[in-house]
C-alpha cells in the first residue's frame, strides 16, 4: 500500500501500524493524524476514498464519523457552561421547559451530558427525514419516558443524543447546533469538520459502507460475549432499541443526510479536523485558538459515569459528554478523553502528553468502541511516546 503524507522523526512507527492495517486488517481508505504540544507530528492517509471504489485518497478527503460527533456536541455544552451560559446542576428544563414531561423534571444538564438521562430509546422510532428536523426531534425525546430514572444509572443514548444536545445548544443559543459548532469550535480551530454538510464541501466526502476484517494474515476474530450478542440481536432489549431509534437506518451516503445536523452521528470530517479540535481543548495550535481552559479539561474528563452500561451491556466509562479510557476503549493513557465511531472512528486528548489524535475510514465494522485499526495506531503512538 502506498502511504501518502509526513510523519515527525520517531514517529515511523505510526507510519508502520498505518500500512499494516492495509495489509492485515482489511482497510479500504483511511486517514490518521497525531499533534504533540499543537504541532502536526502524524498525516498520513492511503486507499481509496470510496469503501467500493478506485480513485485514490486524496490530502483532505472527509468522512462520516459517527459518534465519535458526540464529542463536539459535548463540546459544544462545555463551552456554553465555560462561558456562563448554561448551569451543569440545573435541570434541562430550566432552558427546555417542555422536557420535563413523564417524568424527567429533575434531569440534570450533567445527567444528559453523561448518558444518565434515562432516555436512550424512543417509543415510536423516528424515519430518517423525521430525524433531520431538530423541531421533530427534540419534541419527541422531551415526550418520552425514561427508561429508568434520571440520574441514577447510565447507559448509550446512541441516537437520541442528537436531540438532547443539539435542542439544549439551540434552546441556549438560540442557533442551530451545526451553526454554533463551526462559529464556536471549528473555525477557530482551524478544523476541516461539518455537523451539517455544505453542499460547496459535498464533493470532497468520500463514500463509506461496510467491510469485514480478514481472517487470515494474523487478523484476529473477537467473538462478543453471550450477553452481548444477545442484546443486539433482541428487539426488545435498550441495545437494540437504543440503534434502532431512527429505523430504517438512513443512508449515510445521501446528500440530504450529510446535510442535516445529527450530533450524535452525522458529523464529516478529516482525520486532521479531528485531531485539531482535541488539540484545540488541552492548548494552543498551530493556527488554531485553544478552547477549554485548565478547569474546563477536567470537568470534561472527570468520571461522571462508570460500570456496566445498560445500553451496550460492557462496562463504560463517560466523563461529561466524553468516553473516557477504559477495557470497552482504550485511549492512550488513564487521563485521555474522546470518543470513538461506531465502525471505525476515533478522536481524543491526552493532557498529560499534550497529544490529540484523529483517525477515519470508509469501511464500518461491527463493533461499536475499540475498532482493531484504530486501536493499532494508538498503541504505536503509545509505544513512540512511552505512555504504555
Amino acid at each position: 500500500m502506498n502511504v501518502h503524507g509526513t510523519v515527525a522523526e520517531g514517529f515511523e512507527p505510526v507510519r508502520e501500524a498505518f500500512a499494516a492495517n492495509f495489509s492485515r486488517l482489511g482497510e479500504r481508505g483511511a486517514a490518521v493524524a497525531v499533534y504533540r504540544d499543537g504541532h502536526r507530528v502524524v498525516d498520513l492517509w492511503a486507499g481509496t476514498r470510496d469503501v467500493d471504489g478506485t480513485a485514490p485518497w486524496e490530502r483532505g478527503t472527509a468522512q462520516v464519523v459517527r459518534s465519535a460527533t458526540k464529542g463536539v456536541a459535548a463540546t459544544a455544552l462545555l463551552l456554553l457552561h465555560q462561558r456562563g451560559l448554561l448551569d451543569l446542576d440545573a435541570p434541562v428544563g430550566t432552558y427546555w421547559p417542555e422536557f420535563k414531561a413523564a417524568g424527567k423534571e429533575r434531569t440534570l444538564v450533567r445527567d444528559l451530558l453523561a448518558h444518565r438521562a434515562g432516555v436512550p430509546v424512543l417509543d415510536r422510532p423516528l424515519t430518517p427525514e423525521e430525524a433531520a428536523d431538530p423541531d421533530l426531534g427534540a419534541a419527541a425525546v422531551a415526550a418520552q419516558a425514561p427508561a429508568w430514572e434520571p440520574g441514577t444509572d447510565h447507559g448509550y443514548h446512541a441516537q437520541t443524543y442528537s436531540w438532547l444536545t443539539g435542542e439544549l445548544i439551540r434552546r441556549v443559543t438560540g442557533r442551530p447546533a451545526g451553526e454554533f459548532v463551526a462559529a464556536a469550535i471549528t473555525a477557530p480551530a482551524g478544523a476541516e469538520m461539518w455537523l451539517g454538510l455544505p453542499s460547496s464541501e459535498q464533493s470532497r466526502v468520500g463514500r463509506v459502507g461496510p467491510v469485514t476484517a480478514p481472517e487470515a494474515a494474523g487478523a484476529l476474530k473477537v467473538r462478543p460475549k453471550r450477553a452481548v450478542a444477545d442484546a443486539y440481536v433482541d428487539p426488545d432489549s435498550l441495545t437494540r432499541r437504543a440503534f434502532a431509534a431512527i429505523t430504517p437506518l438512513p443512508d449515510e451516503n445521501a446528500p440530504a443526510y450529510r446535510a442535516a445536523a445529527l450530533p450524535a452521528s452525522n458529523g464529516i470530517a478529516t482525520a486532521d479536523g479531528l485531531a485539531r479540535v482535541y488539540a484545540s481543548l488541552i492548548g494552543e495550535v498551530d493556527g488554531g485558538t485553544r478552547l477549554f481552559t485548565p478547569e474546563t479539561v477536567e470537568l470534561a474528563r472527570a468520571e461522571s459515569s462508570a460500570g456496566p452500561d445498560r445500553v451496550l451491556v460492557v462496562g463504560t466509562r463517560f466523563g461529561l459528554g466524553f468516553m473516557l479510557h477504559g477495557p470497552a476503549s482504550p485511549l492512550l493513557a488513564p487521563g485521555s478523553f474522546g470518543h470513538p465511531g461506531r465502525g471505525g472512528a476515533l478522536a481524543f486528548a491526552d493532557p498529560e502528553s499534550g497529544t490529540a489524535f484523529g483517525y477515519v475510514t470508509n469501511g464500518f465494522r461491527g463493533g461499536v468502541t475499540a475498532d482493531p485499526r484504530a486501536q493499532s495506531l494508538v498503541r504505536a503512538v503509545r509505544d513512540v511516546l512511552g505512555r504504555g
